[in-house]
């Protein structure tokens, strides 16, 4: 990955922010961005610069798709100043938010904020930024082992990531012709601060998920953070339009 130049949403904490730095480690730089927390996205910009590599921090709302053109032309203008060049080599789509509500009770307003941020978002941010991505480069969307089982609460949440795992082959087939390859990794129950933080901080949730993944725990960030940067490595260049689920295993 040397002097390679990494995009990655939501990169300021989470399992963006984990990615980002593994991606640091294997020797490639980074522009993440974060819709608020702006402390966050500074310390992680700090701690890639600690490993040696280059890191800016972009705020950007990927739910309002009306400000994408504009990003996309503030991220061309810190290619230019920070790297000389008009391109970068990897898009992560890893941007996300989560609605915990069963399918009788969801409503049209938490509908329409996961479409916004999890399909609408990544689908016309990736449009917009296309005249940046490097021919030969790689695109990694973000699905969830939810998309595969079914458990109450995360209807809408799902079917959100169902739409991005066939927008993703899509997206491989059409930008095939530039070497660009397009590839899914789906979570699964990771201990981190999304929904809450439940599957970290709840004992008996964390129970469940372990006594029901064939590895016998609950995720961490960093095995899905070392498989997205291992995915974005030389080896995998031939490796597109894939659904690769990092659960451990959990309900086979």
């Amino acid at each position: 990955m040397q002097g390679k130049i990494a995009l990655i949403t939501g990169g300021s904490r989470g399992l963006g922010r984990n990615t980002a730095i593994h991606i640091a480690r294997r020797g490639a730089d980074v522009i993440l961005t974060y819709r608020e927390g702006e402390q966050q996205a500074a310390e992680a910009v700090a701690e890639i610069s600690a490993l040696g590599r280059r890191a800016v921090a972009l705020r950007l709302d990927v739910a309002d798709a009306s400000g994408f053109a504009d990003f996309a032309q503030g991220a061309a203008r810190e290619l230019d100043t920070q790297w000389r060049r008009d391109s970068f080599d990897f898009l992560v789509n890893n941007a996300g938010m989560g609605v915990y509500a069963s399918y009788a009770e969801t409503t049209a307003q938490q509908f329409d904020d996961l479409v916004n941020v999890h399909f609408k978002g990544p689908f016309f941010l990736t449009q917009a930024l296309l005249p940046l991505i490097a021919d030969g480069g790689r695109i990694v969307n973000i699905s969830s082992g939810l998309a595969r089982f079914a458990l109450p609460g995360h209807a809408a949440y799902a079917s959100m990531k169902g739409a991005m795992e066939v927008l993703t082959r899509y997206q491989a087939k059409e930008l095939g012709a530039r070497g660009i390859a397009v590839n899914i990794v789906a979570p699964g129950a990771i201990e981190t601060d999304f929904g809450g933080g439940a599957v970290r901080d709840n004992p008996e949730l964390n129970s469940y998920v372990a006594g029901n993944t064939a590895m016998g725990r609950a995720g961490l960030p960093d095995d899905v953070g070392g498989a997205i940067a291992a995915l974005l490595g030389e080896g995998n260049r031939w490796v597109t339009a894939q659904r690769i689920e990092v659960s451990g295993g959990m309900f086979l």
